[in-house]
C-alpha cells in the first residue's frame, strides 16, 4: 500500500466522539426546536428524580400511574431529540462527503 494512503474511515471513527460533540452543539445553537427539547428534558429531570433513578441504576423501580405518564412524556421528547440529532448527523456526513 502507498505511503499516501490516506485511511480516512480510520480517522473519523478516532475522531468520532470530538466530531459528534461539535455537531450536537452546532444543533443546539442553530436549531431552536433542538434548544427547547433540551431544556424540557432537563427541567423534567430535574422536577422528577426518579427519572435518572430508571435510567441510572440497577433492580426494581416502582411507578405511580402519574410517574408513569411523565415517564412516557420523558421518552417522547428523548426520541424525538434523538431523531434530530441523527438526522443531523446523517445530513453532516452527506456535506461532509461531497467535500471529500
Amino acid at each position: 500500500m502507498s505511503k499516501a494512503f490516506f485511511d480516512l474511515s480510520s480517522r473519523i471513527e478516532d475522531g468520532f466522539a470530538e466530531i459528534e460533540s461539535d455537531i450536537m452543539i452546532d444543533l443546539r445553537d442553530t436549531n431552536e426546536e433542538y434548544a427547547i427539547l433540551q431544556k424540557q428534558l432537563s427541567e423534567l429531570k430535574q422536577q422528577h428524580p426518579f427519572i435518572d433513578k430508571i435510567m441510572e441504576s440497577d433492580g426494581a423501580i416502582n411507578l405511580t400511574a402519574d410517574e408513569h405518564d411523565v415517564l412516557l412524556r420523558y421518552l417522547h421528547l428523548y426520541r424525538k431529540m434523538d431523531d434530530m440529532e441523527r438526522l443531523h448527523i446523517y445530513f453532516r456526513g452527506q456535506t461532509d462527503a461531497v467535500a471529500y
